[in-house]
């Protein structure tokens, strides 16, 4: 068949839809809020501390990040200083006890999170890594 008889498949650009683990007095969660409008992001926003993740919403994070729930916790936290999660054993039998403890203690809680309806997810630190969920997820909006 001619080449001319085919029709051209049109390529679609699926966007991602993403959501955000934010502190909104958190000045990179801020930032990150503006990388993500200014792309034409389609996100939703968790205020984590108004509604904290569970035990499994935060393993399904931790397995999505491929990190361990010390390398989400903030350390320095007064309440972390309280529990003395410092000392604790960072194991995979202690695994359980972190996640308990960042879900009772959503604070500790490593900021801002990104996730994504395509099973990806990163920490936003730096805005490097927002450009990084945002170009994961197609761009922004079309």
């Amino acid at each position: 068949m001619p080449a001319h008889l085919f029709a051209p498949r049109s390529r679609v650009n699926k966007v991602v839809r993403m959501e955000i683990w934010l502190n909104p007095a958190c000045s990179k969660c801020r930032s990150a809020v503006e990388i993500l409008d200014g792309a034409g992001a389609d996100y939703t926003v968790r205020k984590y501390l108004e509604d904290p993740p569970s035990a499994g919403d935060l393993r399904d994070v931790l397995t999505r990040l491929g990190l361990e729930p010390w390398d989400i916790t903030r350390t320095q936290e007064a309440e972390a200083k309280e529990l003395g999660i410092r000392d604790w054993e960072r194991t995979d039998a202690a695994r359980e006890r972190w996640i308990a403890a960042l879900a009772a203690h959503p604070r500790l809680i490593q900021r801002p999170i990104i996730t994504a309806d395509d099973g990806s997810a990163l920490v936003g630190r730096s805005e490097d890594a927002v450009r990084e969920a945002v170009a994961r997820a197609g761009g922004g909006a079309s």
